[in-house]
């Protein structure tokens, strides 16, 4: 069967965008194994690797993973909103490597990369629907996709990219929603899909900048809709008025959104409220780009490491071009990233100030130079309705514009030229920094003449030669990023990070005797590789992080303290004695250097009964007591409530083995001496139940932030189980929301079927 011919140019368009996608990560693709590139360690290492390694091995096994005892000292796993444990396409990622052979570094790299593809595509498709221009599309495609924001530091902070990828779905729902003379609901359960898959996957900041900005977006379409009653006409219903249509459609794709990220947004709310985040103020939240990081927009890599404000030359000047000539949507589109661009200064500009006191939610959130999320999707699709007006321009009616297009241009050779001037006499004797930025401003030059030279032959000879600025978008912003040194290196993914133990683990590993245990593995295991080996580490370095558990481990709490609390029995250090008797059992080599295994003499068990108590009436007291070097931490439970136990006659201690220990069931024989407190190295958090004898037991609140429960004398059963209400009714609602759209989505389908019969 042919393609109809207006589909021809559409397919000719996204054929182009895989390929160049495929060129773009070539080296993440090859075969050849010695020109193979992959992505630099650190966050994408340390925490997405590894998290998503104990995703795919809870769901391998077919359970849940509700809970994750293997970092900091244990975590809710599913509230972690980093961990994304139920998005769609990280399951897919999960499927298919079960399908493959198992986990493995390349298979997240595979999935970051399918999702710029997306993203492009995407980009592509809302912006053709919003210019009729295939190289308009293409334009903001390009730029959106391998720009400076999305080809820096999102590809390794994959939340980030992941959350970032839905906006153009969801404005294109909002468009087709909006467009004809009547609101087509329905449409806006596609920007409800697209708004939930964003808060799924695990960076609520870019989904709080998704949200607010999809808000703003549809309040200007609805106003824009013609033939929409007024507000407040009598004869009209309320959905018919643009206020009522704005509430609607808001509910509507808010709503979808919703359900189907609740079973991840419930917990991770409940989470959030628990963590150290709490406690950041305004200072702490505040920071952003420094003011003279504009330069970015023309300079990249020269301020900074990254450059998230670079669109290229080209890019920029299409955007200017479709603000000069006030454009459908322009404005609109200008005041978002003129907003966002001052919010991304933080406290360095009035605007975030101004916005962190009336912008719900806002507080939440550190790192305001995100917001150049914002900025580059707006000049993105900017510079794509400037490219869609130049390719329909006909300079033959407006003389004078063509002049002044020109002549802008010219100028800007000029402004180029001098520049690049100024830097050599500058540099000429550095030649570190001559090295740096002589090819960056040899760049910017050349695209600058090569610009000026395409628009003047358009303008004079042949519109087609329009097409010419987008290879010149794609050299530009491809020579700049495709395999930029500040983001892969250039090795093997399995040479990045070994899936198996390192010797020093598995010596820890092979320990069975009395489990479970803690390890103190801030050199050794280090990052969240606690999450990937199956070693339960007190340390970690998820931006979350319990508050409670952070006073016992991150403060300036004793060492020893900490350690006995939370049952460490190994310490990695490169200390050849620690402050508490101890044994080294073997030295090897982290990424820092020489470190020790270190076997503590004296450690108290997971699960221990304690026979005496002393209360307190807050967590900070509970801290102080901890600090103070007369108090008996070791045979005393700090609790936040009188209970009436303390026997000075019974056992300092007794152990309590654990007879079965699974993430979110663990199983506990008590042999208490007398009525005592069973003080356990978990943390205290909601959804865990526990039961003595099959009996309902409250779980008293220790330390300031462990768990424990109370025993009368004898032998008993204590069984912990990890079974969140939060999870429960989130899971519900996303459920029921997802069969929902999937009910939608066919009777939609079957009706678009009858109607083209």
């Amino acid at each position: 069967m042919k393609l109809s011919r207006p589909l021809r140019p559409d397919l000719l368009a996204v054929s182009a965008l895989v390929l160049l996608w495929l060129l773009f990560f070539w080296r993440l693709f090859t075969p050849s194994v010695a020109d193979q590139a992959s992505l630099k360690q650190g966050d994408f290492s340390g925490q997405f690797v590894t998290f998503a390694a104990y995703q795919y091995d809870r769901f391998s096994r077919g359970e849940v993973p509700l809970w994750n005892p293997y970092n900091n000292g244990g975590l809710p796993f599913i509230a972690d909103t980093q961990s994304a444990v139920f998005y769609p396409p990280r399951l897919l990622t999960i499927g298919l490597s079960s399908l493959s052979g198992g986990w493995s570094y390349h298979a997240l790299e595979l999935e970051m990369t399918f999702h710029v593809l997306a993203y492009t595509l995407m980009m592509y498709l809302f912006v053709r629907r919003l210019t009729g221009s295939v190289f308009g599309a293409l334009v903001a495609a390009i730029i959106a996709g391998y720009g400076g924001y999305l080809s820096g530091y999102p590809p390794l902070q994959l939340a980030l990219l992941e959350a970032g990828i839905w906006l153009p779905l969801a404005l294109f729902g909002i468009r087709e929603a909006t467009y004809a003379e009547r609101m087509r609901w329905r449409w806006l359960c596609l920007t409800g899909l697209a708004l939930g898959l964003s808060w799924m996957a695990g960076h609520p900041q870019t989904s709080f900048f998704l949200t607010y900005l999809l808000i703003a977006y549809y309040a200007y379409c609805v106003w824009r809709m013609p033939r929409l009653a007024l507000v407040g006409a009598k004869s009209t219903p309320l959905w018919r008025s643009r206020f009522g249509s704005f509430v609607v459609g808001g509910a509507i794709f808010g709503g979808v959104a919703f359900g189907l990220a609740a079973v991840q947004l419930l917990p991770g709310a409940e989470y959030l409220l628990r963590t150290t985040r709490t406690g950041f103020g305004y200072d702490a939240k505040s920071n952003g780009f420094p003011l003279q990081d504009v330069a970015q927009f023309i300079i990249p890599g020269v301020v900074s490491l990254y450059s998230p404000l670079w669109i290229g030359i080209t890019g920029l000047a299409l955007a200017l071009v479709a603000v000069w000539r006030l454009l459908p949507q322009t404005l609109f589109w200008g005041i978002v990233a003129l907003v966002a661009l001052f919010w991304s200064f933080g406290g360095n500009s009035f605007v975030y100030p101004l916005l962190y006191n009336i912008l719900p939610g806002l507080f939440f959130f550190r790192g305001q130079e995100r917001a150049a999320y914002l900025v580059v999707n707006s000049l993105a699709i900017l510079a794509g309705i400037g490219a869609a007006w130049l390719m329909r321009w006909d300079a033959t009616t407006e003389i004078l514009a063509g002049i002044r297009l020109r002549l802008g241009l010219n100028r800007a050779v000029w402004v180029a030229l001098i520049l690049s001037g100024i830097m050599f006499i500058l540099l000429i004797d550095n030649g570190e920094a001559y090295g740096r930025v002589s090819g960056t401003f040899a760049l910017i030059l050349l695209v600058t003449i090569g610009l000026y030279l395409i628009i003047t032959m358009a303008l004079v000879r042949d519109r087609r030669v329009i097409w010419l600025l987008f290879l010149l978008i794609v050299f530009e912003l491809f020579t700049v990023n495709m395999d930029a040194d500040a983001v892969y290196d250039h090795v093997p993914p399995p040479q990045q990070i070994s899936m198996t133990p390192p010797p020093l683990v598995a010596q820890v590993l092979a320990d069975t005797t009395d489990t479970p245990f803690h390890v103190d593995g801030t050199r050794g295991v280090t990052d969240n590789f606690g999450s990937l080996y199956r070693v339960m580490d007190i340390q970690g370095i998820s931006p979350l992080f319990l508050d409670g558990m952070h006073q016992l481990i991150e403060t300036d709490l004793p060492d020893a303290v900490t350690w006995t609390l939370l049952g460490v029995r190994y310490v990695f250090s490169d200390w050849q004695e620690l402050p508490v008797a101890s044994e080294i059992l073997g030295t090897g080599e982290d990424r820092y250097g020489t470190v020790n295994l270190h076997s503590l003499t004296n450690t108290r068990p997971f699960a221990a009964i304690l026979y005496r108590t002393a209360t307190v009436t807050s967590d900070a007291e509970a801290y102080n007591l901890l600090c103070d070097p007369a108090f008996p931490f070791d045979r005393t439970v700090i609790l936040s409530r009188e209970i009436g136990i303390n026997d000075t006659s019974a056992p300092v201690l007794t152990p309590a083995p654990v007879i079965s220990f699974a993430p979110e069931k663990i199983t506990i024989h008590a042999p208490a001496a007398a009525n005592g407190i069973l003080a356990l190295a978990l943390p205290d958090y909601p959804g865990w139940i526990a039961t003595i004898d099959q009996q309902r037991a409250e779980i008293l609140r220790a330390y300031g932030g462990l768990s424990a429960v109370q025993v009368e004398a004898g032998d008993h059963l204590v069984e912990l189980v990890y079974n969140p209400l939060s999870y429960r009714v989130g899971a519900s609602l996303s459920l029921f929301t997802w069969l929902g759209l999937v009910i939608l989505g066919m009777v939609s389908a079957f009706r678009s079927r009858r109607a083209g019969n």
